[in-house]
């Protein structure tokens, strides 16, 4: 039976989740909706219904589950809780501060509703959250330490690209390898965000814009720069869309603890991603949450989780006697 798939939403991730349902046959996509008009919206799948966002909550009997690609900023807290009123839904809600709120307000409308939801699936908060808690569990003394990059952080090219002046940009977020050595030696260190991380910008400017007034205003940016050491390169557009036109990310999840009586034994647990799509991996994640969603919600339970909650089973489309012989 094919898990029936509707996305809200038509942008890179939305992009991405389309390409990973077409890589997982038990998934079917059967609408997208959009806010922009329909018509001028093209999609890879044929003959699938691009539909305006005003009329998705009609489609609420013909789609098992609804996977939500607005952004953090200001559309999954509105849209994740109004739709899970009607749909079983899976979102990528990524503001780590403001999860717990977001939880709530989610898991009061899935209950109202009926449906199950999945929130803040993806990479980061996801499968790197999933790595943090097995590694804390096993080594209950020890340190967490989390190494983003090298990779294009979309939000803090954003940023740039809001600058008077600058017609373009894309900034990497880049760890600082003695500070990566130390942790994966397990000397425990104590590092601050400076330390962790460094950050380099690729910045396009208007004809006539102040090169050094720009710099200034970049490495200065409060919540963006000012707690990191960064770099800025003046490109060209041309340059820029020929060396750094991709969306990768990645990074590292490592945990140092101790066991023994005495604590004299160390271990290193590390879990790596490096990715060619930051878009399109978050989306595959997106896609196996819709499958334990839609076990679930056949379960007949309802309310909202994250994949901490998730049995790792219900994410595949393998059967538990396959897992079993394959895998375990």
């Amino acid at each position: 039976m094919s898990t029936k798939i509707g996305i809200l939403g038509y942008g890179n991730l939305a992009r991405g989740v389309e390409c990973a349902i077409r890589q997982n046959p038990d998934m079917e996509l059967v609408a997208v909706f959009t806010r922009r008009n329909p018509e001028t919206v093209s999609i890879l799948t044929e003959q699938v219904a691009v539909r305006p966002l005003s009329e998705a909550v009609m489609w609420k009997d013909r789609i098992d589950v609804m996977i939500l690609c607005g952004g953090s900023a200001t559309d999954l807290p509105e849209q994740t809780p109004e739709y899970a009123k009607y749909f079983n839904v899976v979102d990528s809600f990524d503001t780590h501060a403001r999860i717990p709120e977001h939880y709530a307000n989610v898991d009061a409308a899935a209950n109202e509703g009926g449906h199950v939801a999945i929130i803040s699936a993806g990479w980061d908060p996801g499968m790197f959250s999933l790595n943090r808690l097995y590694a804390g569990a096993i080594l209950p003394e020890g340190n967490d330490y989390t190494f983003w990059g090298r990779g294009v952080s979309q939000g803090h090219s954003d940023a740039i690209r809001r600058i008077p002046g600058v017609k373009n940009a894309k900034q990497y977020t880049v760890p600082v390898d003695g500070a990566l050595s130390l942790v994966r030696a397990g000397k425990n260190p104590e590092l601050t965000a400076r330390q962790k991380h460094t950050r380099e910008c690729y910045v396009v400017l208007e004809p006539g814009a102040d090169s050094a007034e720009i710099e200034k205003e970049i490495k200065t940016m409060p919540n963006y720069f000012a707690d990191y050491d960064t770099t800025v390169h003046f490109i060209s557009e041309e340059e820029l869309l020929k060396n750094h036109s991709g969306i990768p990310h990645g990074g590292f999840v490592i945990r140092s603890g101790v066991t023994g009586w005495e604590k004299e034994n160390g271990h290193v647990i590390e879990y790596q991603l490096k990715l060619d799509s930051n878009p399109e991996f978050t989306a595959s994640v997106l896609v196996a949450c819709a499958r334990a969603v839609h076990r679930l919600a056949l379960k007949g339970e309802t309310g909202c989780r994250t994949l901490l909650d998730i049995a790792p089973a219900y994410l595949s489309a393998k059967s538990g006697e396959e897992l079993r012989k394959e895998i375990l």
